[in-house]
């Protein structure tokens, strides 16, 4: 899950920066592209996964 949320912020900053969108320096490319970054070293590190003790049956 968090690996497609890193993916659509790699997408809008990808978006801000090829069209020149002018934003205020919270939301630049390169502050969405670090939160990407992020989202993505959290999905690589294994948080988020569900791991369940026990037998399924």
């Amino acid at each position: 899950m968090l690996g497609i949320a890193a993916a659509v912020l790699f997408f809008i900053a990808f978006l801000i920066n090829a069209a020149e969108i002018g934003t205020n320096d919270v939301f630049s490319s390169t502050n969405v592209m670090l939160l990407g970054l992020t989202l993505l070293a959290l999905h690589v590190a294994g948080v988020g996964t569900a791991w369940r003790s026990g037998r399924r049956r």
